[in-house]
């Protein structure tokens, strides 16, 4: 799923291509020949159950549009975006600063196995993460070193930003993310072994009738066994025309 035309380009000449959403309130500038957000940011943002004054971690942030996203929704909440790509981390914290966040919005440059409690200022309530799909030996690796980190597990797998999480959550905090429905099991599997009890998830369609792509899953630090499966999805109504329900998530 792509970023489709809900993004308004204003800037194709130049390397870097500046987007705008939820009218105009956001701006998000973007490597044009690098990676670049999908929908998917959008899904998980909405799909993020986020409480006043709640600690947010990305891990993986990119250019940090899930932050963003969030920030702008939930006034009293603070974040940290992890990104282990300085030239994203740069565009990640120049996002911010033209979105005057800064005072909400912190950008760590840093390879999220080195972050720790004592970093964050101690536990945090939510950790998000949009995190590579792909493990480094499947598929093609995409030849542009920013959209091959983020796709595939090259700097960092699965396993090991669930290991993250469960250290920087508090006890009872949330995990929220999106991943490709062929690797729910791996994902569910991993999840209650580092600590992390599946809780919710909800599978996406592109369309009625199509399989699914991705699944949102939410977990909860020491929660209880019982996942709840919720009503699926469905992105598309017509082609390039997002349902109601997809629509309204671009609503400020």
């Amino acid at each position: 799923m792509t970023s489709g035309h809900r993004f308004a380009n204003t800037n194709a000449m130049n390397q870097f291509v500046p987007d705008t959403f939820f009218n105009g309130r956001i701006s998000v500038k973007q490597d044009k020949k690098g990676y670049r957000f999908s929908i998917d940011a959008v899904l998980l943002a909405d799909f993020s159950e986020i409480k006043p004054l709640s600690t947010i971690v990305d891990l993986g942030t990119g250019c940090g549009i899930l932050p963003l996203i969030l920030a702008h929704r939930n006034p009293d909440t603070r974040y940290w975006g992890v990104e282990i790509q300085p030239d994203l981390a740069d565009m990640a914290m120049e996002n911010v600063i033209e979105n005057k966040m800064e005072k909400r919005i912190q950008i760590l440059c840093t390879d999220m196995k080195t972050i720790t409690c004592d970093r964050l200022s101690g536990p945090v309530d939510i950790v998000i993460s949009n995190p590579p799909y792909r493990k480094k030996d499947t598929g093609r690796i995409n030849p542009n070193s920013q959209r091959a980190v983020a796709r595939h597990e090259i700097k960092i797998k699965l396993e090991e930003i669930l290991i993250i999480t469960e250290k920087i959550l508090r006890t009872s905090g949330k995990f929220f993310t999106i991943y490709p429905s062929d690797r729910t099991v791996d994902l569910l599997f991993i999840m209650r072994k580092t600590g992390i009890e599946p809780k919710r998830i909800r599978t996406i369609h592109s369309s009625q009738g199509a399989e699914a792509k991705l699944v949102l899953v939410e977990g909860i630090k020491g929660g209880r066994h019982g996942l709840k499966i919720l009503n699926p999805l469905m992105v598309y109504q017509d082609r390039g025309i997002y349902t109601d329900e997809v629509e309204n998530m671009f609503k400020p």
